[in-house]
């Protein structure tokens, strides 16, 4: 994986070495896990970047502010 490689590349990467490390083993909830793993690291960045302005965030994410607001108390970012 270099710096170039597409945001598509990397999750897939990351996808097929977490099924790697399973060793066979049946996950599940696979969907909320990898949503979890995804979304609030997500957020933070995006937080980050606004410093911390949910309108900004929100209108950069194309979601309601209500709906980032959410989310952020969901991943304790708030």
């Amino acid at each position: 994986m270099t710096k170039s490689d597409p945001l598509s590349e990397c999750v897939t990467h990351a996808i097929e070495q977490y099924f790697e490390d399973l060793n066979g083993e049946i996950p599940t909830n696979l969907h909320n896990f990898f949503i979890n793993e995804v979304e609030k690291p997500f957020l933070k960045v995006v937080m980050t970047r606004v410093k911390g302005n949910q309108t900004r965030a929100a209108d950069m994410l194309g979601i309601n502010r209500n709906t980032l607001r959410k989310k952020l108390k969901t991943y304790n970012l708030d």
